[in-house]
């Protein structure tokens, strides 16, 4: 199968364009009301690390959605109007504060904040940014969100660079040399979804990490708009790459737990079973899908982004198939 040019890569060294191309909107208000209207609703797109909301890639993916949804408004996340800051804005920054801009600006947007709901898709680490917007603002709240190779249970290793990538080797240098201090917790973005399960270090991720384990519920007092938030959408779909290696462990991006050669799956974990973030009631209602696709990270051929901009997204009301519990997760890869 073909892949689409030039899509999207988590790795630093990934190809950036500085040309975008996003369906102009067909009016300034979303048109509501209607129950004949097909009009999809608009699709947000978060991208990953080392890459730009201007890349030739993005580009392409909003040009698909829209051909697979004549009308689709696309709107790409981005925390600098300039494509390098915005790139760099992947690497450092602070997460709170990224995606309280997030929250702000997709809030202030004529379009966005008229619509009844947005559909969401996140690329690698882009797919927990948008899980912590869901749970701390959701405004305009997102119906379907589908991650691509995401980082949900974090990351127990960080990425090599690539040569002569001294950004991406300059914030390495800092992360395996103190990886709870407050300055990289406030700085590093990587490092804010870096969860090691070991005992002794588990218990210092609780105490300092200044993203992940918010978003996770993972400390004592757990935050019940989180949960809330979460149990409102009517899809949250996580592709893993089967042959991923740049994530690891990979599992993540199912929720799973990864210590040493054990695996504990989403189900087994206590986040699961006392529903810290909704994940049960979503699995319960068939709204919870855990999917996995061939090759390495991020490796999106165009039939599959076919696929989730047909199955997933579309216009305000439509029905979803829904799957039974028992055959919404997958135990094995």
């Amino acid at each position: 199968m073909a892949r689409l040019a030039a899509l999207l890569s988590l790795l630093a060294t990934a190809t950036l364009v500085r040309s975008l191309i996003v369906p102009a909107p067909r009016s300034n208000a979303f048109p509501r009301d209607d129950d004949d209207n097909d009009t999809p609703l608009p699709l947000i797109i978060w991208h990953g690390l080392g890459d730009n909301y201007q890349a030739d890639g993005l580009a392409a993916v909003a040009k698909l959605a829209d051909d697979i949804n004549p009308g689709t408004l696309v709107y790409l996340i981005h925390i600098e109007d300039d494509a390098g800051a915005d790139r760099t804005a992947t690497f450092l920054g602070n997460l709170t504060e990224q995606i309280d801009k997030v929250c702000s600006d997709l809030a202030s947007h004529p379009i966005l904040s008229t619509a009844p709901a947005v559909d969401a898709l996140g690329f690698s680490q882009g797919g927990q940014f948008l899980r912590g917007y869901i749970e701390r603002c959701n405004f305009p709240p997102v119906r379907s969100l589908v991650t691509m190779g995401s980082q949900h249970n974090g990351i127990s290793e960080f990425q090599s660079c690539g040569d002569g990538d001294w950004l991406c080797k300059g914030w390495q240098g800092l992360l395996r040399s103190n990886t709870w201090s407050s300055l990289v917790q406030n700085r590093l973005v990587p490092a804010q979804y870096f969860r090691d399960p070991n005992p002794d270090e588990y218990a210092r991720y609780l105490e300092s990490s200044n993203f992940l384990a918010d978003v996770n519920n993972e400390r004592a007092e757990k935050n019940v708009k989180y949960k809330n938030n979460m149990e409102k959408l009517e899809k949250f779909v996580m592709y893993i790459f089967e042959d991923d290696v740049t994530v690891v462990p990979k599992e993540s991006g199912w929720f799973a737990e990864v210590n040493g050669t054990e695996v504990t799956m989403l189900r087994d974990r206590d986040l699961y079973k006392e529903d810290w973030l909704g994940l049960k009631t979503l699995d319960k209602k068939g709204a919870l899908e855990f999917k996995s696709t061939p090759g390495g990270h991020m490796n999106l051929l165009q039939t599959l982004l076919e696929d989730v901009f047909t199955g997933y997204y579309g216009p305000y009301g439509r029905k979803f198939s829904t799957f039974g519990a028992e055959n919404s997760l997958q135990q094995e890869l």
